[in-house]
């Protein structure tokens, strides 16, 4: 769903989240995920490795971004595009400089 349109007392189905469609809820399901509230706790690096091993194949990068934003919004954060999590990931996956 788009996250403007996200309302936190209207979260029964997985579509029902922030940057989540029917592919992305499929997946979701995939990982035992089933409802919004399944996704407390969950680490989304995890998930996304899991899924990965899952499918067979490396996922784009930008379903890590969405499930940041899902385990995030579960959390309390806004809700908030996927995009908004992707320079996140690059930072985190930068390789350090020597100095």
């Amino acid at each position: 769903m788009n996250p403007s349109k996200v309302s936190r007392d209207r979260l029964v189905h997985l579509t029902d989240l922030p940057n989540v469609g029917k592919a992305c809820a499929r997946d979701l399901e995939r990982l035992g995920v089933h409802k919004p509230t399944d996704l407390v706790g969950r680490d989304p690096h995890a998930m996304y490795e899991r899924l990965c091993l899952l499918t067979g194949t490396r996922q784009d990068p930008c379903v890590l971004d969405t499930l940041v934003s899902v385990v995030r919004f579960m959390q309390g954060d806004d809700a908030r595009p996927w995009w908004h999590y992707s320079a996140e990931r690059k930072r985190a996956s930068a390789p350090t400089q020597c100095p």
